[in-house]
C-alpha cells in the first residue's frame, strides 16, 4: 500500500450556524474548486452535489486528467482529514480498515485505525484492488462504520469516498461487482481539458499547483447542517411518480436499478436543487442527474455495454418518457 504521509487538517472556517449563511458559503466553496479544476464545471458541481447528498463518487478515466486534484480539492473545501490509498492487487482489508494490535504494556489488544478513518478517502485505481479487499469497503460506504473482531467503530462524520477506476482493458484490473458499484451515488468522466483550460494548467494558473489556495468553506458542523438542509428539500408526489415510472422503465428494459440507486438519484437531485436556491426538486433535476447516477450500474442482460452506450440509452429514456401523468 502506498499512502500519503499524515497531514494536519487545515484550519477550519469560522462557524456558520444560520441557515441563510450555509448555502452561500457552500456555493463559494464550489466556485473556488471550479477555479482550480478548470474546464470541468459540470463534473465538479456533480461531485460537490454528491458530497452534499452524503454519497460517494466513482471517477472513471485515464490517468493524469485531474481526478486526484478534484479529490484533494474537495477535501480542502470540506476542511477535514484526507487519506489516499493506492490500489494494488496485494492490498489487504486490514490495510484499509485497520487492525487490532497486542499492547504488551496493557496486556490487551488495541485497535489501530486504518486510512478509512478520515473525512475524505481517495481510493486510487480501485479496480486494481482484489475482490476481498473491495468487499471490505461495503459496510463503511453504506453504514459509516467498520466492524472488526466483533467490535464496531464509527467513521468520522461527514465521510466521503472518491474512487478512481482505470478502463477495464488495462492490465491488472478486476471488474467491480454490482454490490460495489451500487455504493457509489454517481460516476463521472472528466476527460481531457479543452485547450484554454489546459493552457491555464500548464502555466500554473490552475490545477494541483493551486490547491494550497483552497480553504474550508464551512466547519464540519456546518457541513452536517448543509447535508440536513439537502435532505429536507421537498419531493412532490407528482415528481416522485415520475421518478418511479422512470425506474420501472429501466428495470423492465433489463437494467439494474436498486432501491439504493433510486435514493442516490433523489439525493443528487435534492443537492442540485439546494445549490440552485430551491427547497423543492423538479423533473429537470431528475433528468439532469439520471445518467450520472445510473450509468455505472450497468445492464443485467449485457454487462459488456460501455458507459457511453449506457448514457445514450438513459438519454433516450428521458426523451421518451413523458413528465406528465401519461406513459
Amino acid at each position: 500500500m502506498i499512502q500519503d504521509p499524515p497531514q494536519a487538517p487545515p484550519v477550519l472556517a469560522p462557524p456558520v450556524r444560520s441557515p441563510e449563511g450555509i448555502r452561500p458559503a457552500a456555493r463559494a466553496g464550489l466556485t473556488a474548486l471550479q477555479a482550480v479544476v478548470v474546464g470541468k464545471n459540470s463534473q465538479v458541481r456533480r461531485a460537490f452535489a454528491a458530497l452534499l447528498a452524503g454519497g460517494h463518487v466513482l471517477l472513471e478515466d485515464l490517468p493524469g486528467v485531474g481526478k486526484t486534484t478534484l479529490a484533494k480539492g474537495l477535501s480542502r473545501i470540506l476542511g477535514g482529514s484526507f487519506q489516499r490509498v493506492q490500489g494494488t492487487n496485494d492490498l489487504l482489508p486490514s490495510d484499509l480498515l485497520g487492525v487490532h494490535l497486542w499492547d504488551a504494556k496493557d496486556q490487551a489488544f488495541r485497535f489501530q485505525p486504518g486510512p478509512v478513518f478520515c473525512q475524505v478517502l481517495l481510493l486510487d485505481e480501485l479496480n486494481r484492488i482484489g475482490p476481498k479487499t473491495q468487499s471490505a469497503m461495503l459496510e463503511a460506504m453504506v453504514e459509516g462504520q467498520v466492524t472488526l473482531d466483533r467490535s464496531t467503530h464509527r467513521l468520522p462524520d461527514p465521510f466521503f469516498v472518491i474512487a478512481t477506476q482505470n478502463p477495464l482493458d488495462h492490465a491488472g484490473t478486476f471488474p467491480l461487482p454490482e454490490s460495489q458499484l451500487d455504493r457509489f451515488s454517481c460516476s463521472l468522466h472528466l476527460g481531457y481539458p479543452d485547450r484554454e483550460a489546459e493552457r491555464r494548467i500548464l502555466k500554473g494558473e490552475a490545477g494541483s499547483e493551486r490547491l494550497d489556495g483552497l480553504h474550508p468553506a464551512l466547519d464540519l458542523e456546518g457541513w452536517r447542517q448543509a447535508r440536513a438542509a439537502v435532505r429536507a428539500v421537498r419531493i412532490a408526489e407528482a415528481v416522485m411518480d415520475y421518478a418511479e415510472r422512470m425506474v420501472d422503465r429501466i428495470r423492465t428494459g433489463g437494467g439494474f436499478c436498486s432501491t439504493r440507486a433510486v435514493k442516490h438519484w433523489l439525493g443528487l437531485a435534492q443537492a442540485e436543487a439546494w445549490l440552485d436556491g430551491r427547497d423543492f426538486i423538479t423533473p429537470d433535476d431528475l433528468q439532469a442527474t439520471l445518467a450520472d447516477t445510473m450509468a455505472h450500474r450497468g445492464s443485467l442482460d449485457d454487462r459488456r455495454l460501455n458507459r457511453t452506450d449506457r448514457r445514450d440509452q438513459l438519454a433516450r429514456l428521458v426523451k421518451e418518457l413523458p413528465v406528465g401523468w401519461a406513459g
